[in-house]
């Protein structure tokens, strides 16, 4: 559940406090074609630690943005998606792609893992 909006000063600053940061864009990202567990996560992501990718994902679930399926056996298994309101941020990330590439001439990810 997001913070009530009257806590914000500007759209923007609600937006960021939902996605921004250095991690949280990387996980949407990587959950926007597929679903995945937390080992694949902490794989495609590098540098970030256990504690640090469990705290942003408790947080993404939280704000409704993913979705967090337990699975009732052993070891236990734990699978991460977007919910639809985790998808309307997709076009925010692409555009933000869009502009690294043209600006700053970083290449696309290659995700041919997927």
């Amino acid at each position: 559940m997001m913070k009530d909006p009257s806590c914000y000063f500007c759209p923007v600053e609600g937006t960021l406090d939902v996605f921004g940061g250095k991690w949280k864009p990387l996980i949407i990202w990587f959950l926007r074609k597929k679903v995945l567990r937390f080992s694949e996560l902490q794989r495609k992501i590098p540098g970030i630690t256990d504690v640090m990718l469990t705290k942003q994902l408790r947080e993404l679930e939280h704000d409704g943005i993913i979705k967090r399926k337990v699975y009732t056996q052993v070891p236990p298994k734990v699978e991460y998606s977007l919910t639809p309101l985790g998808m309307t941020l997709i076009p925010l990330l692409n555009a933000l792609c869009d502009w690294a590439i043209e600006h700053m001439n970083i290449p696309m990810i290659d995700e041919t893992d997927d």
